[in-house]
């Protein structure tokens, strides 16, 4: 029996033993080295040949990953791991670093209770590893640190052992800073990182050792040793007594929970139901007697075995034939395999309870963040929140009409398998549009439709996604309804920013009605007034409609409409029929028919959907555009060149750092202006380049590009170049 045979025997048998399971996510920035890192775990479990990892790179099964170098998809691996004479079962999750992959972070977090942060030792602690950082303590997932790369400090910096030592201080007080300032208040002070406790290992995943202080005391080895090992080029023998699995696996075992010890603090975090009712006490308690509860956190296309779906089991027992339910699905599914992954491969398995991460085929219409469980009616887990949403669009066309159906079912698929895809058809041209985080995340996602589905597409050039919002509040607006039965009262304004930020962050529940009084007491909270928070009826995005009528008839009954109509406008606004963003919505009256038929849908909605479109165009409707920040470290000599790239696409200077021989610029520009940025600051500077963006939200497009701007998107949508004034919605 071979050690792998093994090890999938053992991950059997201990998948029924909480306390001896650790589901761990590794994050970092890209190009920190954290595949290399999982890939010498994995081998140094004897799932793959010691000799193969970090050049075999196993989690990156997608030729094109392998291709570019980066990771993409987010596997899920197993290993049985042996500390203090007891094995442990411990399920990785691999994730992408490049911010056009942040979906699959913020996913890949909702399934694991503890993560390895890995930060560069000669670069420190980056953009992307805040927002890495953040994604999982927002999920209630304990960090510990690894410092990667080290040998650069001694071989390439040339720097002593006391700088070295400096330059490492430095590095665990940002992460702390970042920690303090991010965590759950409860975890604070609990969980920030200390070498001498041992949250913190040393280590170079390439050279495959790593060190900690328990792992000194242990062995004896000290810094000292380590430096002479590197500066002598000897980091074999370094590795073969201090091997980077077991130094950074003691440490997870050591210091990250079990999933019984999670579940306590996380679920009443991701679940909103009841936590008295047998579900929740099945989860709090991690129970696999209980219901069956199980979230869904990614889906891949096996060209063998059709649609595999991953999740993480936080109650009950998932059995093979099983019967179950996603929510917001009209009938049951039954399961038809379950499988756990060790190593790379799926190992079918009866059942797997509470606890595990699961790979699950036959939920035919399950998606990223679906809640699937054995009571039909139950409070779904909360969506998860993205922290970036996409904001540059591609049309897609096949090659061949014929391919027509199949282009269908392919853009499907994709948007199933990764959801930071969106893809809608354009009613009026016909046309399907694709949307992502960015150039790069288009470009994959077009390479995997031609490649991984066959299917041969032409994509036009790539263009951004505005949004609409308002810099005043409206007089008030009277829609009237086709029949002229009815009139609604509308005035809309900015919302206030705090409540669009606690949208953003996910801190109110989109489902106002079932979650009113907890709605109205935050929004008040956050500086609304009490009648407007009361009034709330729908939310959209960080849109929200409040009414502050008071004693209309009939205004229960229509409610529901006027909320469509909400929700129609957020997804298209007057001035460019783009999706709106911070825009406050006030029923203030009605005058409505007293017969129900003739205040139905058709006479509703048209004139709540004219009301708040009139009241826009009268309080000075901007287009906002999505912007990027730029993290580029050049040498001296060459900053000139990318700072003028910069200047020329209206971008704009923050900062800049000088570490060495390099600077460090750090800036901002408009995502439309940074289409061609790869290969124009390749050859500004020679590729003598390290760059990386970051999506940051939405700001208001310069007053001299807005006319200009909302004229092109508006022809490129077939509309007529010129908004319509207000009067053409007074119907």
């Amino acid at each position: 029996m071979g050690r792998k045979e093994e090890n999938i025997r053992k991950a059997k048998e201990l998948r029924y033993i909480p306390e001896k399971i650790r589901n761990i996510g590794v994050v970092a920035h890209i190009d920190h080295g954290k595949t290399t890192f999982s890939d010498n775990l994995l081998a140094g479990a004897g799932m793959i040949s010691e000799e193969l990892a970090g050049e075999q790179l196993v989690l990156d099964y997608d030729e094109q990953e392998q291709a570019r170098g980066i990771t993409i998809n987010a596997a899920a691996a197993s290993m049985v791991h042996e500390y203090e004479g007891e094995e442990y079962l411990i399920n990785l999750i691999d994730t992408p670093g490049h911010v056009d992959f942040g979906g699959d972070v913020t996913r890949a977090m909702r399934a694991v209770d503890g993560a390895i942060v890995v930060v560069c030792a000669v670069e420190g602690v980056m953009p992307q590893t805040e927002t890495v950082l953040r994604q999982a303590l927002r999920e209630r997932v304990k960090p510990v640190l690894l410092i990667n790369k080290v040998d650069r400090l001694i071989n390439e910096l040339k720097l002593d052992a006391e700088q070295m030592q400096e330059r490492f201080i430095k590095i665990i007080t940002e992460v702390n800073k970042l920690i303090k300032k991010m965590a759950p208040d409860e975890f604070k002070d609990k969980w920030l990182v200390k070498p001498e406790e041992g949250t913190v290992a040393f280590g170079s995943s390439l050279h495959n050792w790593a060190i900690s202080v328990p792992y000194m005391k242990k062995t004896g080895i000290t810094f000292k040793d380590i430096y002479e090992y590197c500066k002598n080029d000897d980091q074999k023998t370094l590795a073969k007594k201090a091997p980077i699995h077991e130094v950074s696996l003691n440490m997870v075992i050591e210091h990250l929970p079990n999933p019984k010890e999670a579940q306590r603090y996380r679920i009443p975090n991701i679940w909103r139901g009841d936590i008295n009712s047998p579900l929740g006490k099945a989860m709090i308690e991690c129970d696999p007697k209980g219901p069956l509860a199980l979230m869904v956190t990614k889906i891949i296309i096996d060209p063998h075995a059709g649609e595999i779906t991953f999740g993480r089991v936080f109650s009950g027992t998932l059995r093979e034939g099983q019967e179950v339910h996603i929510l917001g699905m009209p009938k049951p599914y039954r399961i038809q395999q379950v499988a756990v992954m060790v190593g790379g491969d799926r190992i079918q398995v009866e059942d797997i309870p509470a606890g595990n991460i699961a790979a699950i085929s036959g939920l035919r219409d399950a998606y990223a963040g679906a809640t699937v469980t054995s009571i039909p009616d139950t409070d779904p887990f909360e969506s998860i929140k993205h922290i970036s949403e996409p904001v540059v669009t591609v049309r897609v066309e096949a090659k061949r009409p014929a391919d027509l159906p199949k282009l269908v079912k392919v853009l499907r698929d994709v948007s199933k398998a990764d959801p930071s895809i969106q893809v809608e058809i354009n009613q009026e041209t016909g046309e399907y549009l694709m949307s992502g985080m960015g150039e790069l995340h288009l470009e994959v996602t077009e390479y995997r439709i031609k490649n991984e589905h066959k299917l041969d597409i032409i994509t036009s050039e790539p263009t951004v996604i505005y949004r609409e919002t308002v810099k005043r509040k409206s007089p008030t607006f009277e829609g009237k309804s086709p029949n002229k039965h009815n009139y609604i009262y509308v005035e809309v304004e900015p919302l206030e920013e705090e409540v669009v930020k606690a949208l953003l962050e996910g801190e109110i529940p989109e489902n106002v009605k079932k979650y009113k009084k907890e709605a109205a007491k935050k929004l008040e909270e956050l500086g609304m007034s009490r009648e407007e928070a009361k009034g709330v009826f729908g939310i959209k995005g960080t849109n929200l409609i409040t009414d502050v009528t008071k004693g209309i008839q009939h205004m229960n009954e229509v409610r529901e409409l006027l909320k469509q109509a909400f929700e129609e406008v957020c997804n298209a606004g007057p001035k460019a029929a783009e999706p709106l963003q911070g825009v406050k919505v006030r029923v203030v009256d009605a005058k409505l028919h007293e017969d129900a038929i003739h205040r139905g849908p058709a006479q509703m909605i048209p004139a709540m959907r004219n009301a708040i479109y009139g009241a826009m165009t009268l309080a000075d409707p901007i287009l906002l555009e999505p912007m990027q920040k730029v993290f580029i470290s050049v040498p001296h000599e060459l900053m000139g060149n990318v700072t003028r790239e910069i200047t020329q696409r209206r971008g704009m200077i923050l900062d800049i750092k000088n570490e060495g021989d390099m600077s460090i610029i750090n800036a901002k520009a408009p995502v439309a202006e940074m289409f061609g940025f790869a290969s124009a600051i390749r050859s500004a500077t020679g590729g003598r380049v390290l760059w990386s963006t970051e999506n940051m939200g939405f700001e208001p497009l310069p007053d001299f590009l807005q006319d200009e701007v909302t004229r092109k998107i508006r022809e490129r949508k077939g509309m007529k170049p010129e908004p319509y004034p207000a009067d053409h919605y007074a119907g």
